[in-house]
């Protein structure tokens, strides 16, 4: 097949969401990537075995397109098969915290001497480097330290994380970015490397328009709800209709001339409190006053319809099953439909990157734990039968 990464060959320790999501992105290009779990399995499924399930929809939607295998490095034998998988494999990725494999005894340098062509990628909370290295880093205390949470949330009210797991997430892409990178330069150079990614830095660039508050006012940036998070943009807000919510965030004058066309407030085209982005944003309550007056009279989508022909820019305010039903995405095939052997029919998202010429990757479901030890210690590895007995006798596998 004509895949981008068709050749490759992922050894991935990813667990929650950070290192799954970037190996799935890399086996929506076509790598082979191997899922390796401990006998019980990584966290997220530890879960729901424990509940006597056997799997959820974020495993099943992170890991797609995986083979997977259990192995228990704990073992001299588990670590042993590690370093004959590294020695065949390009990538290995891990989420783990900082220092974890080299514990073990089988880390980046052990790995390297093995195979000197292998990336090993690491996503941590913090970095491997610097005195808060260690610290215990979730989503959630990522979103606390990095000042996400300090911006979130009503003007009056406590602190808030971001709805989604937006850290997680924002890690996984940039490891997925730091190991194309690294590939790139292999190619050129004939060497692996050891690269990083820390969720706190990257997410320090999205906080721009607080940084920039603080710059222009002095001021310890606010809590600014669903206003622009610098209070620098008008109207910038979600404005309540007859059935729910929209957002509007009018960004040149020519947007709030149309609005105001779109609203029959032409009236209000020369009044001083409007004419600039200025004026609106030093009388912001007058401003979304007109607005909401507006919105209030009709239903989220004919306001996003009206918003769309005049050429505003505004959305509804949807939720995850409006989401998960959106007719445009299951048209691009981003949102696909399959039935999954242990969940049945669910969505499952296809990869968000578009290498047009490349061959699509056909989704295949998840796999069950160790589902593939056979296929790939026996096969791939080519160990016999005798010494796959022997590891799974031992709990190696």
């Amino acid at each position: 097949m004509a895949t981008p990464l068709a050749g490759i060959t992922v050894l991935d320790f990813g667990q929650i969401y950070q290192g799954p999501y970037a190996t799935m992105l890399m086996a929506k290009a076509g790598a082979d990537v191997i899922k390796i779990e401990p006998p019980g399995g990584e966290p997220l499924r530890r879960r729901i075995i424990a509940t006597g399930g056997d799997t959820t929809l974020p495993i099943a939607m992170l890991n797609a397109n995986k083979r997977a295998v259990t192995l228990n490095l704990k073992s001299p034998a588990g670590k042993d098969l590690l370093k004959k998988m590294a020695a065949r494999a390009d990538v290995l990725l891990e989420n783990f915290s900082p220092g974890t494999l080299d514990g073990l005894g089988v880390g980046y340098d052990v790995l390297k001497a093995v195979n000197p062509r292998l990336i090993y990628a690491t996503g941590t909370g913090f970095g491997i480097t610097g005195p808060d290295r260690d610290n215990l880093a979730m989503d959630f205390t990522i979103q606390a330290a990095s000042g996400i949470m300090s911006i979130t949330g009503d003007p009056d009210g406590p602190p808030m994380k971001a709805g989604p797991t937006l850290v997680d997430f924002m890690g996984g892409i940039h490891l997925y970015a730091a190991v194309m990178t690294a590939l790139f330069q292999r190619s050129v150079t004939g060497q692996g490397q050891l690269v990083e990614v820390a969720m706190q830095e990257t997410v320090y660039p999205t906080l721009a328009s607080s940084y920039d508050y603080h710059l222009r006012t002095g001021k310890i940036p606010p809590r600014a709800g669903n206003r622009q998070a610098g209070l620098g943009s008008a109207p910038y807000n979600a404005f309540q209709t007859t059935d729910g919510w929209v957002a509007i965030h009018v960004v040149t004058e020519g947007h709030w001339t149309n609005l105001l066309t779109a609203m029959g407030r032409e009236d209000l085209k020369d009044d001083p409190r409007f004419t600039t982005n200025a004026a609106r944003t030093a009388n912001m309550e007058a401003t979304e006053a007109v607005v909401s007056a507006w919105t209030r009279t009709l239903g989220k989508m004919e306001v996003a319809a009206i918003a769309k022909r005049y050429k505003i820019p505004a959305a509804p305010v949807r939720n995850a099953v409006e989401v998960m039903n959106d007719s445009h995405m299951h048209e691009r095939g981003m949102l696909q439909r399959i039935d999954h052997p242990s969940l049945g029919k669910i969505v499952v998202p296809n990869t968000p990157l578009r290498l047009h010429g490349a061959d699509p990757v056909e989704p295949i479901p998840s796999p069950s734990l160790g589902q593939d030890n056979d296929a790939v210690y026996g096969g791939w590895l080519g160990l016999g039968s005798a010494e796959m007995a022997a590891l799974k006798e031992t709990g190696t596998i």
